[in-house]
């Protein structure tokens, strides 16, 4: 019988701003965790709270944005400790984490401290972001070293999909195995495992990119904000281009991560460029480190937006765009978009080609010294930095040959940013026959000489769609498996490995209703009656290039609606709202489980969709909410039915009759347009409900929302009996009125939002009818509609659309 190596407690060695966070995604995916530091004494010398400092750090997640925790009130269930009195708790954790300060010394200090308490089974690793695995597993001695290892979260940890593992010497491959496994599904990472060399991959890689574009925006005269108008999701890169970014991360950050690599001795031929630039040196020394300090690149000025001008050293408002011409070539396909850029003289496309050439030279290096493969990097860069696509993905898509010899003139005619010529093996071998870094046999290792496979751990048959590389051959999940029914913006199919669950996925534009989606979905249920275990609503887009997690639906689609109203007037509408209805009404009353799988947003009636489903499956990135009101609508989809239903239920379980306290908070959640800041804030505020799953990496989001139709198919699954609910009627209505009214009178919401509030709590408290009255669903859904019909023909709604599918923001009026 094989042992089951269980990470079941964590600890954390050290509460500063890195480990407090770790500690915080622990709890986050419901892991018991205890967050150590130095024992706290009073300035008389007499103890205090001698878990004083990591009390306070733990105090401080629940202030920090973007927030660490799912729910800022679950900080208080990290346990303090120290190490002077509790290393014995120690002996009950299965993983133990340092994540001291970037000191060498300090951390083989801490190491000879705590080694005698760690437990035989416990794995123990270094969270650092560059420091040698080797040198610091010099710091004990014996079997430990066996399991001890480096990991590497990125800022911030809840957020960033990415984290390197690095092995010493002497770690086993069993306890690597064992972190791959846990670092993915109880923490929810992408895991990428990285060799033991300076600042590892995806800083190594990354802060290279961002000193080259310091380089060559020198060399072309470009401003700061020039080169982010450029450099951000115009070239596929993260929206906060390179010098926002930096603002970001912090320049004291950057700074040390390139101190790192400029101390190293390395051998490097590009290690001229790795230095610390100076203006970096001049803001650090002015105190302005980015965005903590309000000013770092750029700083505000009230509403303006101003950037930092080296020639004078002031700031000035920004005011650069993208030329035109370069933001047609940006649009071509790879390969041309490189030929055009290197062929046309303006400076800004001279730039932008140096930079593409600048890291694929570097990578291309070295691939063999830093990565396992070019699937490392590639994965290093989009899950750390949030690219699209790694270097090896776009080198591949514009042609290997091709780049490389344009990257070979580029060095002989001495433009680059090394002499160092790229290796045989673009030009001969396999990489040069295939033209091709992946393929579906695996990805090239320089090291090796051979296309490597990815790792067939067992954590990854829970990944029915796995990160895809360009040319690796992987299944696109849009129109991947079997299709059993398709119209224009719903597709119906069945995965292999599954084949007894359907699943409905959107085609629509961020997965809004159309009566396409909403035909689709009732067709899909019949299907699914007929021949299936259940139903899975999945979109495709949660697995989105970058950083994975898009859109589960927007909600209706807007623009759609629209003509309905101006051909008809509002009553135009009303058949699209009553489809919507009907629709979400046979997704609840399904003879077959009907099991939402939800990451990202869930907005409107994705939110309906979501509470009227038999199950939900939610990523802990999901930001569900009722939002109508900010176009001047209301829910009415049957999300204020519902609200009234768990309001009911609320009084039925405290056995009282006091529906105000059960149907404030739903009145406020759709009335402010709150939306959830994680999965667990969804369940407090009842969009997802008790016995839901909360999934940590949305790779497993169908897998395990598959598996929940099964697991309810096999347990005899019944749709719910429709049953009359009790209301709150016009008393509780007219007390939440008054201090709606008080709100609209203390200028804090407009006339127009205490005329919707004023219909969204007459809805939640089933109309105008006592208290306890007891309606049906198609009551209240025929108020929903006939409020509905009412606000889609006021002014004030029209124009709060129009604004918005003009500009894109909220008009509030």
């Amino acid at each position: 019988m094989t042992e089951n190596k269980v990470i079941k407690k964590v600890a954390i060695l050290g509460a500063g701003v890195m480990g407090a966070q770790i500690a915080a995604q622990c709890i986050n995916v419901g892991l018991p965790v205890v967050l150590f530091d130095l024992a706290s004494k009073s300035e008389d010398g007499k103890a205090e709270n001698k878990n004083a400092i990591a009390l306070k750090a733990i105090e401080n997640l629940k202030k920090l944005k973007p927030a660490p925790l799912g729910l800022a009130a679950d900080a208080n269930l990290i346990v303090a400790a120290n190490y002077d009195d509790d290393l014995g708790l120690l002996a009950s954790c299965d993983l133990i984490i340092e994540a001291i300060a970037e000191r060498l010394d300090w951390k083989h200090a801490l190491y000879e401290k705590v080694a005698p308490h760690i437990p035989a089974h416990a794995l123990f690793a270094t969270n650092t972001s560059g420091l040698p695995i080797g040198e610091l597993a010099k710091g004990f001695s014996g079997e430990l070293k066996k399991r001890f290892c480096g990991v590497h979260f990125f800022n911030p940890p809840r957020y960033m999909h990415l984290l390197e593992l690095i092995p010493a010497s002497d770690t086993d491959p069993t306890v690597l195995d064992a972190l791959e496994t846990f670092m993915t599904s109880t923490m929810g990472k992408g895991v990428v495992r990285a060799k033991d060399t300076p600042n590892f991959i995806g800083n190594r890689v990354g802060v290279f990119s961002i000193l080259a574009v310091f380089a060559q925006a020198e060399k072309f005269g470009l401003g700061f904000d020039a080169v982010d108008a450029v450099t951000g999701s115009k070239l596929g890169r993260a929206k906060s281009a390179t010098f926002r970014t930096s603002d970001v991360v912090g320049l004291d950050t950057m700074a040390h991560v390139i101190k790192t690599m400029e101390d190293s001795p390395q051998g490097d031929s590009f290690s001229g460029i790795f230095k610390i630039p100076e203006v970096v040196k001049q803001l650090i020394a002015k105190g302005a480190l980015g965005q903590k300090t309000k000013a770092g690149f750029y700083r505000k000025d009230g509403k303006t937006v101003m950037v930092l001008d080296v020639a004078s050293g002031e700031y000035k408002p920004s005011t650069a765009v993208i030329d035109p011409l370069i933001e047609r070539i940006l649009k071509k396909p790879i390969g041309e978009r490189l030929e055009l850029l290197r062929n046309t003289e303006d400076p800004q496309a001279q730039f932008l080609w140096a930079i593409y050439r600048d890291i694929f030279h570097y990578c291309a290096i070295h691939l063999g010294s830093i990565a396992e493969s070019a699937r490392e990097i590639d994965f290093a860069m989009r899950w750390g930095y949030g690219w699209d696509k790694g270097p090896f993905e776009d080198w591949q898509a514009a042609g290997v040959t091709q780049v490389a010899n344009w990257i070979k003139e580029d060095i002989e005619q001495g433009k680059t940013l090394s002499k160092e010529a790229l290796p045989a093996w673009l030009f001969s071998g396999p990489v040069a026959e295939k033209q091709a870094f992946h393929t579906p046999e695996g990805s090239w290792s320089a090291s090796e000489n051979i296309y490597i496979p990815r790792s067939s751990l067992p954590v990854y048959e829970k990944q029915i769609f796995r990160a895809a590389l360009l040319g690796d051959g992987s299944p696109d999940p849009k129109t991947a498996g079997t299709t059993i029914y398709e119209n224009p913006d719903l597709r119906a199919w069945v995965d292999e490995h599954q084949s007894e669950v359907l699943i409905a996925s959107f085609k629509s534009k961020m997965n809004t209703f159309s009566p396409e989606v909403l035909n689709g979905i009732v067709k899909a249920i019949e299907i699914a009656e007929a021949h299936y275990a259940g139903l899975v609503i999945w979109q495709p887009t949660s697995l989105k290039l970058g950083t994975p997690g898009g859109p589960f639906s927007a909600g209706a689609n807007l623009e759609a609606a629209l003509p309905m109203v101006m051909k008809n007037g509002p009553a135009g509408v009303e058949p699209f709202v009553k489809l919507f209805q009907d629709t979400m009404m046979r997704v609840k009353y399904a003879q077959v489980p009907v099991v939402a799988a939800v990451s990202g947003i869930a907005l409107g009636g994705g939110c309906e969709l979501v509470m009227q489903s038999a199950h939900r499956v939610a990523a802990i990135e999901s930001y569900i909410g009722l939002v109508e009101i900010g176009v001047g609508l209301l829910p009415a989809g049957g999300g204020l039915k519902e609200a009234a239903i768990r309001a009911a239920q609320g009084v039925t379980l405290a056995g009282n009759s006091n529906f105000l306290d059960f149907t404030k908070g739903s009145f406020e959640n759709a009335a402010m347009a709150k939306v959830s800041s994680s999965a667990q804030e969804a369940m407090k505020m009842s969009y997802l409900q008790k016995g839901d799953i909360i999934v940590a990496n949305v790779y497993e989001l169908l897998a395990l929302a598959q598996s929940q139709v099964k697991a309810m198919r096999y347990s005899g699954y019944r749709p719910p009996i429709p049953t009359l609910i009790p209301v709150g009627g016009r008393s509780v209505a007219a007390t939440v009125m008054g201090q709606v009214v008080n709100m609209r009178d203390g200028g804090f919401i407009s006339e127009h939002d205490a005329h919707i509030a004023q219909k969204i709590i007459s809805i939640i408290t089933g109309g105008d009818v006592e208290a306890g009255t007891l309606v049906t669903e198609e009551w209240l859904l025929k108020l929903e509609r006939q409020a509905f019909v009412e606000l889609i023909g006021h002014p004030k709604t029209m124009e709060r659309i129009m604004g918005l599918l003009q500009t894109g923001k909220p008009v509030r009026n």
